[in-house]
């Protein structure tokens, strides 16, 4: 497992060099640890070796793994697309935010069972700022609008955005996706919407971290440059109509 560590500690200088060289405070940018497919074994490493945040994107690995990670503290979020039907689900398995809302009439139904269940949960509005059919999140145009919609559920607390940016070797075709990401949440702010908080900006993977980092990433999610490869490449895995 020591694969795991090293891979780790390179990870986290990339991130720290990214914050220098930005001009940012590293304190300012978690790591999520972006745990589909991976054992929990592998994950207990990372969070044994002092990280806290993971994430999964299905509701069955969340299940699966629940119980072997539960003797490690962390904190879990769910990143894979949001449907009304799993709603109870992820809310069985101590998930504090969901990253992936971006339909209103599921942001009804978490808000109808978050009512039943008498809690709260941080939730991060999805934008599809890549215009990938492959992804999900609400367009750029309605992003502001579905904030608003969202705002008016008292259960449902909004951190911030999310966005998978386009799937490209090239940093500067991903760019313009989170410059676009950070330009909504600059547009949320200026509206003043009450009970809204724009303090996270979940953008950047493994291969273009450094340039989510200069564009104002507050949550990078990392899990192939940590865990190793998986079977196929990212962009299978964040493929939703596969799911």
């Amino acid at each position: 497992m020591s694969d795991i560590i090293n891979n780790l500690n390179i990870i986290l200088r990339r991130m720290e060099v990214a914050c220098r060289d930005s001009g940012r405070d590293p304190n300012e940018v978690k790591l999520l640890l972006a745990t589909k497919t991976v054992p929990a074994d592998r994950i207990k490493v990372a969070l044994e070796a002092g990280q806290t945040l993971i994430a999964e994107n299905k509701v069955q690995e969340i299940k699966e793994k629940y119980e072997s990670l539960q003797l490690v503290p962390h904190t879990s979020h769910f990143i894979g697309h949001l449907q009304s039907n799993k709603i109870k689900d992820i809310l069985k398995y101590n998930i504090t935010c969901i990253q992936s809302l971006d339909r209103l009439d599921v942001a009804e139904k978490l808000q109808q069972r978050l009512e039943y269940e008498n809690r709260k949960i941080e939730v991060l509005i999805q934008v599809n700022t890549s215009g990938e059919q492959s992804k999900f999140g609400t367009h750029p145009d309605q992003a502001v609008n579905l904030v608003r919609e969202v705002a008016q559920f008292k259960n449902i607390e909004i951190k911030g955005l999310m966005t998978i940016g386009l799937f490209s070797a090239e940093t500067e075709k991903v760019r313009p996706c989170f410059q676009l990401l950070k330009s909504i949440q600059q547009e949320v702010l200026a509206q003043n919407i009450a009970g809204v908080s724009m303090q996270e900006l979940s953008m950047g993977m493994s291969g273009d971290l450094e340039t989510a980092i200069q564009e104002g990433a507050t949550i990078v999610r990392v899990g192939t440059a940590i865990f190793g490869q998986r079977i196929y490449a990212d962009s299978y895995y964040w493929d939703e109509t596969k799911a």
